[in-house]
Parts: structure tokens; sequence; C-alpha cells
């Protein structure tokens, strides 16, 4: 955050200073865990599930925050009598603090209210007096991996900001926003939604002068009602951006019909990627490694190069184009871009992580998050890694729900345990007895008329007790399913049971 007084913050959070001194700087970070709090920062009382941050206020002025922000003044805990920011009330109906499952009181749509004018203040200070540059990704899946790759590219050409892991809500977005200083050149950004107007929202808190979408796809159908719903959700990020003349980009992919559609959206210049000619930048003549790493020739308007990613799945080639198109627009030379693509590697955990065990194992650790389209890309991954080398090695799915789909969830589940019939998948474990898992599995056994292939259990530790008994070295294991499930802990339970190759 840019240097700002107690006075300053509070004018610009429209609240009133109790207990400080108006001069006083922030000289430390703004943070909603008090464990995290340094001297000298900003510490946000929100409510949670569980706890409500007032409660807070004390322990964190104790442990030399400079001040709280607070919807109500706490005067009743030890170590209250410091500087605590009170912030005014403001209508939960229209903002995103909805989502703060114990904002029964409204005192967490009126911090978080606070936290995104004070996010903005910043922003608009850092693109005004030292020419931040700020990035914003959404999409129905990928958001985090080509974030990632993104934040590679962009390290080459100076400093970055970027949330951790998909830290991408509206505490996250605005909170990682807060991350950005006088000595950062770039701030990449997620934006997720659960409704129309969300990524609208998050735009505002930190306008983005380049945005990518990546896919319309079907996650948070449930929530969404239709794919043209979240189209139309997810064009809110290419109607943020200025226009051409003032900067703005749009990345779009023209492999995605509806998010091509999205180029009369905005008055931003228009950069497709994409598989196809047409494509201002392309891949051409991919390539995948035993591993699924994929290599391509990548095709842009400002020249060529040879790009080699390191992380996995030949799904990453379109993030990566993405990617470069961003480091275009940020004014760097193809051979650049192409030398970061081929350095960077998965800086988000649980997604793709691909280890070994020390008998031969091979963990795919893909469990952070899970939706049709992203289960399909793991699951072709899968075969091809089996078929690497010229044999055919044995392929374990364990799948567990993919969340938020709707009425197309008990269709959508079934759809996958076909699908990786189709892809010749050896051994699958199911792992939950709700419907969608019932009907993953039901799809599975109906379409190979499978017997002990196939395996349906109730809990992650069940799993594991079936991956101790039958996993082989050798076999090649994935794990995936929507966050909520849990399931990594299938996969971490292999590596601590088996350990981890270790290289020489």
């Amino acid at each position: 955050m840019i240097d700002l007084t107690l006075g300053e913050i509070a004018g610009i959070v429209g609240g009133r200073l109790v207990g400080g001194d108006p001069s006083t700087a922030v000289t430390g970070s703004v943070e909603f865990d008090s464990r995290r709090i340094e001297p000298g920062g900003l510490f946000l009382a929100l409510p949670g599930e569980r706890v409500d941050g007032h409660e807070f206020v004390g322990r964190a002025l104790q442990a030399g925050a400079a001040a709280a922000l607070v919807a109500r003044e706490v005067t009743d805990a030890p170590g209250a009598a410091g500087a605590q920011i009170v912030v005014p009330p403001v209508d939960r109906r229209a903002t995103n603090a909805m989502a703060l499952a114990a904002d029964s009181d409204g005192s967490g749509a009126a911090v978080l209210a606070a936290l995104g004018a004070l996010a903005r203040a910043s922003v608009d200070r850092l693109v005004a007096d030292h020419g931040l540059v700020v990035v914003g990704i959404t999409g129905s899946s990928g958001k985090t991996s080509t974030k990632d790759l993104i934040g590679a590219v962009l390290s080459a050409a100076g400093t970055v900001v970027a949330p951790p892991g998909s830290f991408n809500n509206e505490i996250g977005h605005p909170w990682t926003a807060l991350r950005a200083d006088e000595s950062t050149d770039f701030l990449v950004l997620e934006l997720s939604a659960r409704a129309p107007g969300n990524i609208r929202e998050l735009a505002e808190i930190a306008p983005p002068r380049i945005g990518v979408v990546l896919n319309v796809g079907t996650a948070h159908l449930g929530e969404f009602g239709s794919r043209d719903v979240i189209a139309a959700t997810k064009g809110e990020l290419v109607e943020a951006l200025p226009d051409a003349a003032h900067g703005g980009v749009a990345v779009l992919n023209a492999d995605d019909d509806r998010v091509l559609g999205m180029a009369g959206r905005t008055s931003a210049e228009v950069v497709t990627v994409g598989s196809g000619r047409s494509a201002d930048l392309r891949a051409e003549g991919v390539r995948v490694d035993d591993e699924v790493r994929a290599s391509f020739r990548l095709v842009t308007p400002d020249g060529e190069a040879d790009v080699a990613l390191r992380v996995h799945g030949e799904h990453q080639v379109g993030n990566a184009l993405s990617a470069a198109a961003v480091g275009l627009a940020c004014g760097m030379d193809v051979s650049t871009i192409a030398g970061a693509l081929g350095t960077a590697r998965a800086a988000s955990a649980r997604r793709m992580d691909v280890r070994v065990t020390a008998d031969g194992v091979t963990v795919i650790n893909d469990s952070y998050n899970a939706n049709p389209d992203s289960v399909r890309a793991a699951l072709k991954s899968l075969a091809v890694m089996a078929r690497s080398g010229g044999g055919h090695r044995r392929t374990w799915a364990i799948l567990g729900e993919m969340a938020e789909l709707g009425e197309d969830s008990v269709t959508e589940h079934d759809l996958i345990g076909r699908f990786l019939v189709r892809l010749d998948v050896s051994q699958l474990v199911v792992v939950g007895r709700g419907r969608p898992q019932r009907a993953l599995f039901q799809g599975a056994v109906q379409e190979g008329s499978w017997g002990s292939e196939a395996e349906h259990v109730g809990t992650a530790e069940e799993a594991c007790a079936v991956v101790d008994e039958k996993v082989r070295p050798g076999d090649i294991v994935l794990v995936k399913a929507s966050a909520a499930v849990g399931l990594w802990s299938v996969a971490e339970h292999l590596l601590a049971t088996r350990g981890e190759e270790t290289s020489e």
C-alpha cells in the first residue's frame, strides 16, 4: 500500500478516527488475521465463519498495529485503547459482503466496503504516480494457472504482485491490491464471480488496463443458471477496460466462441489467442513429453520463438498464449517472453502438481478445484502419461464431487464417468456418497461394464486405504475434486507413506 496516515485513511473510507493521532503513518501491511499483524500495520475487523474480527482488535493493537479498521468501536478488550477507525454502515444488499456468512449485523459489509475504497485509492495513486500496470484475469477454469504464468513472464520485466493461490474473492482481491507499493510494476489479479455484477465490482476496486478472458465453461453453473449468463458476467471484465487510446488491451481466447464474442463489448484493443491461424497469437507444432509438458512454436505479430513449458498439461498451452499476449502488451519482446515461459513452474499448490514416490508411483495432485472442463483436461493428461515411452502404465482416477453445477450436476458427473472409461483409465475410486458421486460411479460402470476396476467409498480416509492396498510401483494416480472435498489428503498420504523420489 502507498504511505498513508490514519487521518488520510479515515478520509478515504469515510470513517472517524478514535484514540489515535491523525498524522500517524501506516507502515506495515493490511491484515484481517491478527496473528499476521506487524508493527505499523492496519488490522481489519472482519467477521468470519467462527469468530468476529472485532474480538481480536485488542490483540492486534497490542501486537503493534497502527490502527484497527472497525464497524463498531471496541472498548472492553485488553489493549483496545489504541487507534480505531470506525467506518459507517452500508447497505449489505449493494455489496459483495453478502458472501460473509457471519455478517448478520452488517459489520462485515461496512469493513469490506472500506477495504475496497482503501484499495482503490492506493491503486489509483500507484497508477498515476508510478505507472503501475493492473492485469485482470477471469474465466471458468485456468485462472490461477494463467495468473502464475503471467506472473512469471512479467517478473522478467519488473516487480510483480499477485494473489497467493486463488485468493480472488471480495476479500482477497482488495487485500492483494494493497500488497502493491511504490516499487511494484505489475499487479496481477484474478476476478472470480458467483453472481452477475461480481466482476464489475472487483474491477472497480482495482481497475485493470489489461484484461484476459480464458473461457466460458460450466463452473458455478448452478448459481448462474446458464452459460450465457456466465458469459455475460465474465464479459464485465472487458467492459471495465480503458479504450485502446488509453492503453486498454483485451486478451480473448479465439477458440471459445462466447469469449471471442466479447470483442464487441469493449473499446480496448483486442488481441486474440488460440489454435487457429486467425488468432493474433498461436502455438504451432505442439508436442508433449512423457510428463505432459508441452513444447511449441510461439507465433506472434512481433515475431516467433520456441517455448518449452515446465508446467504439466497440454491445456497449459492456451494459458501460456494468454501470458505471452500480456507480456507483449507490456512491451516485452518475444524471446524474453518465451524464455520466461520456459522457466515458469506451478506457483500455486495442488494444481497439476506432479511428483513421484520413492517406489515409482506418479502422483498428480490437481485437487484444489474441479469442474467438467478441468476434470477432462486432467484425465487427458493422465492418459497421455500412461502411454509415454511406448508402454501403458496403470492409471488411477481418484475423483470427488464437482460442486456448484446446479441441475446439471448428476448429468455432468455421469458424463465424466463415461469419459474416463473411453480414455482407458485403469482404475476409478469415487469419493463421497451424494447423488453426483453415485452418478459418476454408475456412468463409469455402465460405460465400461466394470467390476473391480471401480470402487465407491464414502471418505478420503477410505480412499487412502484403497490406494495403500492396491496401488503398485509404476502406477499413475490422479487426485481431483472441488476444494470443499479436501481430497488432496489422498495425494499427500501417498507421498507421506511411500516417500518422495529424490534427485541426485
